[in-house]
């Protein structure tokens, strides 16, 4: 088969991509993803992502594993990413946060032009349907349903209120004017129509509403195994579906878009990476890039969690189940209710320090334990506070174990590797442990998990034993200005010395924003599909 546009994932980006690509008739598209369609009811109601963030079993949830990291004690952290149609936006906790706008206009600083603030926020405002209507910030007529939480907990609210006691301001909008404070998170949840209360994936957003266009293929469970060449061009790609190996051309341009992980895995198995490592495992070397796969970085999270004396918060005991179940009942008829929640319900963005330019820490607020992301399981209703790193200096990189597509990839985050990080990690888990602490949170705050006797070297141990990420990987393809030879790709995401390929995702980021990255990973690919349709200038 032959098309115009090959898209190679079906997550945040790629989901945007083959809708905005296909607009135009005369144009076709065709999107492979390697897991299933992404429209059941685990996707659909946004409670039911606890039984598939654990990954035990692998339910649309490719379930990485890192190498062993010597910065958390040699153990292996857990990497969670989507699969299915909408990627991570199918089973991620729906918070529609954009990061801070100087995080964007660093990317310019770094050679990437057109990626400032001003550049970027209309492109923001495009994709985004905000329930409280559009202003200069926000948008009113995108695809994606940006929503206030239906019955957030009475909990999330006292947390905000604790990090008043503290001297964290409130903060209704961390996508407005100031993304300093504490507050309740906006969510990608429909808001009205009959799926209202139902989690908005990019897939939801952007792929089902155009699913029978006639230029559009859409080929689930299909693994991608390699883009293929034509003199240094690329011409298509080699997966298997449906049990056999088949091969499909693009005319125009093949665009990789599975991720931080899955881009430069599929990049190197096709030849495009470093030539040392792509040779050491038997690949032709298509183009010698060594920035492939380097530069991995991600939000490093470090969680406290206590018991609740009260029960409105989620248990995985009987009585908590039934409480959910009722929940599930009135959420299948009117959208609201406990089914409705993201868990992290509430959060926080905070400067660790006097003098830092811009909030450096985040914090999300839980309304259930959550211990090893949910892989250990507690039967207590409780609640848990994270906080994570915004802008850590440790990096890592995506390496190959081998030549074979079926082998997943090296995952080395690298986290702690920068003894900055551990300083600013403990900094953090003080001022989240003074925000717990407060009397608003009283009537909740029963026994602390894993309590420590206070000291600065029992508080390392404890960041060392349980800190992981918060699901944010970044960088590992990125952009770059000429000169830099640790680019991969350049502002049009255009890979570097090969004709036809591009790489669109969140591995392309060339520094990790400050906050969750499915709505910035959107941003980006409205922005670029515009720019390969022409609808704006330049590709």
């Amino acid at each position: 088969m032959r098309y115009d546009y090959i898209i190679v994932g079906g997550g945040a980006a790629g989901s945007v991509l083959a809708a905005r690509l296909s607009e135009d008739p005369a144009t076709t598209v065709c999107l492979v993803e390697a897991g299933g369609g992404g429209r059941g009811l685990l996707v659909r109601a946004p409670a039911l992502v606890a039984p598939m963030l654990p990954g035990r079993p692998r339910i649309n949830n490719w379930a990485f594993q890192t190498v062993p990291q010597p910065g958390l004690g040699g153990r292996r952290g857990y990497q969670p990413r989507g699969r299915a149609l909408g990627g991570s936006t199918a089973i991620n906790a729906m918070l529609y946060v954009r990061g801070h706008p100087r995080d964007y206009d660093e990317w310019a600083e770094l050679g990437c032009d057109g990626w400032d603030w001003q550049s970027v926020l209309p492109w923001f405002r495009q994709a985004e349907r905000n329930m409280r209507g559009g202003d200069d910030l926000h948008g009113d007529d995108g695809p994606l349903q940006v929503a206030d939480q239906s019955a957030p907990r009475a909990i999330s609210r006292a947390f905000v209120e604790a990090a008043q006691t503290c001297q964290i301001a409130p903060n209704d909008d961390f996508n407005g004017p100031v993304q300093e404070g504490a507050g309740l998170y906006q969510v990608m949840q429909y808001f009205d129509g009959p799926q209202r209360g139902e989690r908005c994936s990019a897939a939801a957003a952007y792929l089902f509403p155009v699913r029978g266009r006639p230029n559009l293929t859409m080929l689930t469970r299909a693994q991608a195994r390699r883009v293929l060449f034509t003199d240094g061009r690329a011409t298509g790609l080699e997966l298997r579906h449906r049990g056999r190996v088949r091969r499909i051309k693009a005319t125009r341009e093949v665009i990789v878009a599975a991720g931080a992980f899955g881009s430069p895995h599929l990049l190197m198995l096709s030849g495009v990476g470093p030539g040392d490592e792509l040779s050491r495992h038997g690949i032709p070397v298509i183009r010698d890039l060594p920035g492939v796969g380097a530069n991995l970085h991600d939000h490093l999270d470090y969680t406290i969690s206590h018991r609740s004396l009260r029960r409105d918060v989620i248990g995985l005991n009987p009585r908590g189940m039934r409480r959910l179940g009722k929940a599930g009942l009135r959420w299948r008829r009117n959208g609201k209710g406990l089914f409705a929640t993201p868990y992290a319900e509430a959060g926080a963005f905070v400067r660790s320090r006097p003098g830092v330019d811009r909030p450096d820490l985040q914090m999300h607020f839980v309304i259930g334990i959550v211990d090893d992301h949910m892989r250990r399981l507690h039967l207590h209703d409780g609640y848990s506070c994270h906080v994570c790193l915004l802008r850590p200096h440790s990096r890592g990189r995506v390496t190959l174990a081998d030549a074979h597509t079926g082998t997943p990839p090296l995952i080395d985050p690298g986290f702690l590797s920068d003894p900055r990080d551990m300083d600013a990690l403990k900094h953090a888990a003080r001022i989240m442990e003074r925000v717990l602490e407060a009397p608003p949170l009283a009537p909740w705050r029963g026994a602390r998990l894993y309590p420590h006797d206070g000291s600065d070297a029992a508080l390392e141990a404890h960041i060392r034993a349980r800190a992981d990420t918060i699901y944010h990987p970044a960088g590992t393809c990125r952009m770059g200005g000429e000169g830099d030879e640790m680019a991969v790709v350049d502002p049009r995401a255009r890979v570097r010395g090969v004709e036809g390929l591009r790489v669109i995702d969140a591995s392309i980021m060339p520094r990790l924003i400050g906050g969750n990255t499915t709505a910035p990973v959107i941003m980006m690919a409205e922005k670029l599909a515009a720019g390969i349709t022409g609808r704006v200038e330049g590709a």
